[in-house]
């Protein structure tokens, strides 16, 4: 990678984000990890009651303060630049990007543990990060990493539940089928079945979510293997580590696509809580609905076309380039392909996004993972093209906030160079990853006892008469 991953920029980093913790009142927030203690529940069980007192200080010192003002626009346009949840686990920034726990993407790149020598970041790494804004040693992943292996048996009622369906049924239609059959495993629905006191509904909901999380790569890779395998499934090696051994159970061994998956899995956990997938899990789990409920209700947000299911769009509309212009296709017929898309009333896939006004920094990581990984590969090649052509065209259309390109504008060129190559299948991908961010909010939504959400809606009759009496 082109960042630093030296023991002087690690040094420098780690002097950073303590001053900053420093300058946040003494809060253990966004400290690196020093604390021998391997297991985590115990590193949350020490966090939760300063973050429960720093909420009710918040609420009785803050509560009135205004953040802003809502227009008409902002109702009609999906509620775009209203602030109107908690969401813990990261910040995006619309110049920047995303920031989980206040680390950026080559931040994280630097500081986290790996599984080779200046490799891509274990996700096991970041999952700790977002649960505990702490930076963990190696061998609290490694801890991480075994817990999760403990965790990750899969009950064959499951299976049966995805061989119910049509083989040609959608991989996200099966996931999420399979997400909903591991729900009979809830700790939290039986525990609130039993009674339980409000201040402890985070403990079942940690045994949920990392359940859920281990075993998201069984179910995920015998989905993959069912549709595009002829059902051969592929048993877990327990030696791997959380993403290396997702990769295996689909069939892909190559040590580059490892360390892709690793870098994959990390750089899609979680984009703060107004994406499509955050707010709905955050939305349903807000009910009380458990952690498998709330995920699923997740992934069928994350299954639509303007949100999950682009990073597929992505891929067939790349191909669908080189299928009429041919590979070796030059800047003026992409120029002209471009446009023909976008005059047919469609959009160039991967380019643009919500809240973003710069190129996304996932997006970058990824182009710096092939630059060293893959730089000869066609479909790469023309990722880099369109980086140049697509940009001024969407500025010179001028209807586009953000004309840059996002996420999923690189990562299926990615997994098809290692032969990953269903595109159908990579939003299953994405949901794998997402539940870390997800899940991880949700178990801090129950710790810190959020409320049901339920904003409030109008008609349009009420606009129209609204605006008529401001304006009299």
């Amino acid at each position: 990678m082109a960042f630093f991953r030296g023991l002087t920029a690690v040094s420098r980093l780690r002097s950073r984000v303590a001053q900053e913790a420093s300058a946040l009142g003494g809060v253990r927030w966004l400290q690196m990890q020093s604390a021998s203690d391997l297991d985590l529940k115990s590193q949350l069980q020490e966090l939760i009651p300063e973050q429960q007192d720093r909420l009710k200080k918040l609420k009785s010192e803050h509560g009135k303060v205004q953040l802003g003002n809502i227009n008409v626009d902002m109702v009609l346009g999906g509620m775009r630049g209203m602030i109107g949840m908690l969401w813990e686990t990261s910040l995006l920034d619309p110049e920047e990007g995303i920031r989980f726990r206040g680390l950026s993407i080559p931040e994280c790149q630097q500081v986290l543990p790996t599984a080779v020598k200046g490799g891509e970041p274990l996700p096991e790494g970041l999952l700790w990060l977002l649960l505990t804004g702490k930076v963990p040693t190696k061998e609290q992943v490694d801890a991480l990493s075994k817990e999760l292996l403990a965790r990750s048996s899969v009950p064959a009622h499951v299976y049966k539940a995805i061989d119910a369906l049509p083989v040609t049924a959608h991989p996200m239609t099966q996931f999420t089928t399979g997400i909903m059959a591991l729900q009979v495993e809830s700790e939290f629905q039986k525990a609130y079945d039993k009674g339980l006191p409000k201040t402890k509904f985070w403990e079942p909901t940690y045994e949920d979510v990392l359940n859920l999380i281990a075993r998201l790569p069984p179910v995920a890779s015998y989905v993959y293997r069912r549709i595009f395998k002829d059902g051969k499934s592929i048993e877990a090696d327990n030696s791997l580590d959380y993403a290396a051994n997702f990769s295996h159970m689909l069939g892909f061994d190559n040590p580059k696509m490892l360390e892709l998956m690793r870098l994959y899995i990390t750089i899609h956990t979680d984009h703060e809580g107004g994406n499509v997938s955050a707010h709905t899990g955050h939305l349903v789990g807000s009910a009380l609905s458990d952690p498998y409920l709330s995920f699923a209700a997740a992934l069928n947000g994350l299954a639509g076309p303007l949100h999950g299911l682009a990073n597929q769009e992505v891929l067939l509309w790349i191909k669908s380039v080189i299928e009429e212009t041919g590979s070796d296709v030059t800047t003026d017929q992409l120029k002209d392909y471009v446009w023909k898309t976008l005059k047919s009333g469609k959009v160039v896939p991967g380019f643009g996004h919500g809240v973003l006004r710069k190129t996304d920094p996932r997006y970058s990581c990824q182009r710096e993972f092939a630059l060293k990984h893959l730089p000869e590969d066609p479909l790469f090649q023309l990722v880099s093209k369109l980086y140049e052509v697509v940009p001024p065209i969407l500025t010179e259309l001028g209807k586009v906030k953000n004309p840059w390109p996002n996420v999923d504008a690189h990562s299926g060129v990615l997994l098809n160079h290692f032969g990953l190559s269903e595109a159908r299948y990579y939003t299953v991908l994405f949901g794998v990853s997402r539940s870390m961010g997800i899940g991880s909010q949700l178990i801090w939504d129950r710790a810190l006892g959020l409320p049901l959400e339920r904003p409030k809606s109008v008609t349009m009759e009420w606009l129209e008469n609204y605006c008529k009496n401001k304006a009299a």
